[in-house]
């Protein structure tokens, strides 16, 4: 996968984060799996962390696959890397991964549950191999886990 070198690179990196379908329910929706936090309480600590790491963040949450494919598609030339947890589209959307494919940006997935510990159809990924790496099981934390690891290859990976 290329990655953008930093050299010349002026000012903050940029990262598009994107929540698939029904994480805006997140806090109400099956709390025993997903946990009781909010997507709004997530964004913030996510804000937060980024503002550690000295990075700038777009979010975008939509429950329809063409968005999050637009999303990804608008994000070249405007961010050095994506976050997703493309919700339930982990298992079915191509078109998610190709989108992904095709711009050629490092992503991470990633997911509040473990998803190997769930049901059969949710232990396949679409966009696990085209993404530098996937991280599951840690609730909210895995989103905050995902930002460093991208900030972290982003910094250290010549492309």
């Amino acid at each position: 996968m290329h990655t953008p070198k930093r050299e010349g690179f002026r000012g903050l990196l940029s990262l598009l984060v994107l929540h698939g379908p029904n994480l805006n329910l997140l806090g109400k929706r099956e709390p025993s799996i997903y946990g009781s936090m909010t997507l709004d309480s997530i964004t913030r600590q996510l804000e937060q962390s980024a503002e550690s790491l000295r990075v700038k963040l777009s979010s975008l949450q939509s429950n329809h696959e063409g968005a999050l494919v637009d999303a990804i598609h608008a994000a070249l030339g405007q961010h050095q890397g994506i976050l997703i947890n493309a919700g339930a589209y982990t298992h079915t959307s191509v078109a998610i991964r190709d989108a992904i494919a095709a711009v050629a940006i490092p992503t991470v997935e990633v997911h509040l549950s473990n998803l190997y510990r769930r049901e059969t159809f949710r232990h396949h990924s679409y966009i696990a191999p085209v993404a530098i790496g996937q991280i599951s099981g840690f609730g909210a934390d895995s989103y905050r886990l995902g930002l460093e690891a991208l900030v972290h290859y982003l910094n250290h990976t010549e492309g």
